[in-house]
């Protein structure tokens, strides 16, 4: 199986120009070691997120966020459609969260102090599940507090068409830094590719998150990601798709937080007046009656450029109308 090692992923931006780490086939299964948001800065309770002792805050923007790629995939061309299924995500021994002044929503806060006059970094042991690895592990918060790992990608997506793109605050119809919970194993991703070869990237993954990331840092860690890549030719889709076994998502970022969520639910209704036979009419009744139909705030962060992410989600069984 073809694989890129962790020392390979360390880009820190989506660029058309970068030459390929590896060339796969249509439904290939390869490998990629990922670094954590830190590219391995964090390691200790003692490493504080101050930007002067951080490698790469000394340039604009930050090198934070490490991506792998990109991976060129055979026969996928400009106007088709990538489908990335993750196979299977397995997280370090450790994750990391890191607060402190000028850093999220209460980064100036003065009802708690605490939070914008120190800076502190949070280290949370993992440990084996009855695979005897972390992939169905568990996540300690404290000793008393601990839950089951919920790993995904924060950072997915293919080069944009025309602008080279930052892995840290870059996000777009192509994907990018978007922090979706449900870009988890057992689920598929679409994308709307760009040039030829998809050029594919992945990296950021997370070990669990809450729903918005309220901080701008969830449990950040290393891992390995087994990913396979398809084509649907001559498709085009006007932003990232997710297909779970049990449901669909339109995905859509932008602020205020009601546009993503607005513009998400009418590409979920795009998706199924195009796809699943529903008339306009029905497909803007059923949003707003059907007591399945949600919405998720993926992340909603006070945090450089970032914008806010939103997911409009339909059980499947809703499909045939």
């Amino acid at each position: 199986m073809q694989r890129i090692a962790r020392e390979q992923a360390r880009k820190y931006a989506f660029d058309w120009e970068d030459e390929p780490l590896l060339r796969v086939q249509a439904g290939e299964s390869f490998e990629v070691e990922t670094y954590d948001a830190s590219t391995g800065y964090f390691k200790t309770p003692e490493d504080k997120a101050i930007p002067g002792r951080r490698p790469g805050f000394d340039k604009i923007p930050a090198l934070a966020n490490p991506i792998a790629g990109p991976i060129y995939l055979d026969g996928a061309e400009k106007g088709d459609t990538l489908v990335v299924t993750i196979e299977d995500i397995v997280v370090d021994d450790y994750s990391w969260i890191a607060i402190g002044p000028r850093r999220g929503p209460l980064g100036e806060s003065t009802r708690w102090p605490e939070l914008s006059s120190e800076y502190t970094t949070k280290i949370f042991k993992h440990s084996a599940g009855p695979s005897g690895t972390t992939r169905d592990g568990t996540l300690h918060f404290s000793d008393r507090i601990s839950w089951p790992i919920t790993p995904f990608i924060g950072t997915i997506g293919v080069a944009p068409e025309r602008e080279v793109t930052t892995s840290l605050d870059g996000q777009g119809e192509w994907g990018g830094n978007l922090d979706i919970r449900d870009v988890a194993p057992g689920n598929k991703i679409m994308l709307p590719v760009l040039h030829p070869g998809a050029l594919f990237y992945l990296g950021d993954v997370h070990a669990s998150q809450g729903d918005t990331e309220f901080t701008g840092t969830a449990a950040e860690t290393k891992s390995t990601v087994r990913v396979k890549l398809e084509v649907i030719k001559n498709k085009k889709i006007p932003w990232m798709r997710i297909e779970k076994p049990d449901s669909i998502i339109a995905v859509h970022s932008s602020r205020p937080l009601e546009v993503a969520v607005e513009t998400a639910t009418i590409f979920l209704m795009d998706w199924l007046i195009s796809e699943f036979g529903y008339t306009p009419t029905n497909a803007y009744c059923l949003v707003s009656t059907c007591p399945d139909f949600r919405i998720h705030v993926y992340q909603m962060c006070k945090l450089r450029k970032i914008e806010h992410v939103a997911g409009a989600e339909l059980p499947k069984r809703y499909l045939n109308c």
